[in-house]
């Protein structure tokens, strides 16, 4: 009897310590209120520039720029640093695979709202677990009210040992293999996916072969927040299905702008396959033969 007991009270503490990961799992688009409540459970990691930081922030928010997290190389723009100078960066955070992280920008820009999907791609990508974003970004932060800190915050360094995830990742010969197999989804304006316009830094204008169009521009509202996700699931299901199992690859023109629906996809809406050509259009047009529609 005592050891049934023991049994049960040992089942229920493994539970309980269970819930706080599984219910922050559920929440991938956080609110103020929610983040206030839940503030000493999380790392907040605030990517906007020091100064902006500096000028005020989420109390005990540590700061790590943007530009640390998505480089140019190889003359490809925002693209992941190498995996150990990304090890180092999350190390000097503090971060653990296990850590609940939100990530907290702004939402000045339309390349400043995809920064923290980017942002929080990357630490999926790096492996860990529980990523979560701030709904409204900074800016939500302060309409709402919430407390805000100027004291710089120094968090004490980890070692960080996660297990890259490297699954989510894809490359040029990876895309070209999978055309008319994976669904393949172009996150630009409809203007950039047809070919009448294309940015500078693009060698060619158009879409890859058999893409599908689900534009960035249609998932916030004109405040920075996310439109109702009921809505976004819907329109999702309506350009790439309702199979949870099936390859996306998601792809824009750099890289940065395919995290966001890279996040919502495989984050909130449970797509269990969703993977980031990280070189998109600025890589694959670079290449003649690479198959390009208008």
């Amino acid at each position: 009897m005592i050891k049934t007991k023991m049994k049960i009270m040992v089942g229920l503490l493994a539970l309980l310590l269970l819930l706080p990961a599984a219910a922050f799992a559920a929440d991938t688009v956080v609110s103020t209120d929610w983040l206030v409540a839940n503030q000493s459970k999380v790392i907040v990691v605030d990517i906007r520039k020091v100064e902006d930081y500096n000028s005020g922030h989420v109390p005990g928010a540590v700061n790590v720029f943007y530009g640390v997290w998505a480089i140019q190389k190889a003359g490809l723009l925002n693209e992941l640093p190498a995996d150990d100078d990304l090890r180092d960066i999350i190390s000097a955070t503090g971060i653990e695979p296990a850590t609940n992280v939100v990530v907290v920008g702004t939402i000045a820009t339309w390349a400043d709202k995809v920064n923290i999907t980017r942002v929080a791609w990357t630490l999926k990508y790096a492996g860990v677990a529980n990523i979560a974003i701030l709904d409204g970004g900074f800016e939500k932060w302060v309409a709402d009210k919430k407390p805000i800190s100027k004291d710089a915050v120094k968090p004490k360094a980890k070692p960080y040992r996660g297990a890259f995830n490297k699954a989510i990742l894809v490359n040029k010969a990876y895309v070209l293999a999978s055309i008319g197999k994976a669904t393949i989804v172009d996150d630009r304006e409809p203007d950039f996916y047809s070919g009448a316009k294309k940015l500078e830094f693009v060698a060619r204008p158009g879409h890859i072969k058999g893409a599908v169009n689900l534009p960035v521009y249609a998932i916030y509202n004109a405040d920075g927040t996310f439109k109702p996700m009921a809505e976004l699931e819907a329109m999702a299901k309506k350009a790439v299905g309702e199979d949870k199992s099936r390859e996306i690859i998601v792809y824009c023109d750099s890289g940065r702008f395919a995290s966001a629906w890279w996040y919502l996809l495989s984050e909130t809406f449970s797509y269990k396959n969703v993977k980031v050509y990280d070189g998109s259009v600025q890589d694959f047009a670079k290449d003649p033969s690479a198959p390009l529609e208008p």
